[in-house]
């Protein structure tokens, strides 16, 4: 059934009025992975609300220097590098030219990411070694190089990994997206108990719905209706919540926030209960092991 009407459906601040204030970046370098669409965009586009400069990585040069291009419209430095997070020669350059053009980076976006709905027993070594390297590898690799930098240097920092709700439950068709972002979540917590003392501080956002146009699910049919039925609070995420969010355990405001993976999914992990419709198993759905094409 569609939301009722009487049900109170709490929407989000527009975009141009973020949680915190203009200048709590000021000063300091993001580099976000997988940062020139999607949910990288809105991490990057939430630290340059808070005035970060911003370095965007990813695998495509045309996309991250477009998502570079609306990130300064924000009136922030940017810089756009191409990086296989997979390699950690190729992240240590993108570093390196990232810090030669902005300076020194003390604050990591780590968003880069493949997912795509295939059966388990279906799921080809190469698929499961590209979602599951980038997600694992990437994060890792990244992290690691960024805070052997500042352990050089002498400074703190921190940063924040793009998890996924369904780290706890699995989800249909996502045997390899699952395991990678499970591996985040744990990875979150190790990091930030071992490099707590270097004043760099861990956290992880997992993520619900978050549809936007280059998300492969969040979204039912060819109208572009959102999945807002089933999540309790009425409605999916809009992006820049996420991107807020994110950015948000970043700042002095939270500086004693590490080691933590924070839900935002707008309760829909939470949803159990006797009289959900009946299963049917992923192999079995006609239109999909998500539920939809």
């Amino acid at each position: 059934m569609a939301v009722p009407t009487h049900h109170i459906v709490t929407q989000p601040l527009p975009f141009d009025r973020p949680p915190y204030p203009a200048d709590v970046f000021a000063g300091r370098t993001v580099l976000v992975s997988g940062g020139g669409s999607g949910m990288g965009l809105a991490m990057a586009l939430a630290f340059a609300q808070g005035g970060a400069s911003v370095a965007v990585m990813g695998r495509d040069r045309e996309r991250a220097q477009g998502g570079a291009a609306k990130i300064a419209a924000l009136g922030v430095k940017t810089f756009a590098t191409t990086c296989d997070v997979r390699d950690p020669d190729q992240i240590a350059a993108a570093f390196d030219s990232a810090e030669a053009a902005l300076g020194p980076i003390s604050l990591l976006a780590n968003n880069a990411g493949a997912n795509f709905p295939v059966l388990a027993e279906n799921i080809s070594v190469n698929a499961w070694n590209a979602v599951t390297r980038i997600a694992i590898d990437g994060t890792f690799l990244c992290s690691s190089e960024m805070v052997r930098r500042l352990i050089a240097r002498g400074e703190g920092g921190a940063i924040v990994n793009n998890s996924a709700q369904y780290i706890w439950t699995g989800f249909p068709g996502d045997a390899h997206s699952a395991a990678a972002k499970t591996a985040q979540a744990t990875m979150t917590k190790k990091m930030a108990q071992e490099w707590a003392p270097f004043g760099v501080r861990v956290n992880a956002v997992a993520a619900g719905f978050f549809p936007h146009p280059d998300s492969v699910g969040g979204r039912r049919d060819e109208s572009i209706e959102p999945l807002q039925n089933m999540i309790p609070a009425g409605r999916t995420g809009s992006t820049w919540e996420f991107g807020w969010l994110s950015a948000m355990t970043c700042t002095p405001l939270f500086g004693a926030l590490t080691g933590q993976v924070i839900v935002q999914d707008g309760g829909e992990s939470l949803r159990r209960s006797l009289n959900m419709p009946d299963y049917v198993p992923p192999r079995e759905r006609a239109d999909g092991p998500w539920g939809w094409r």
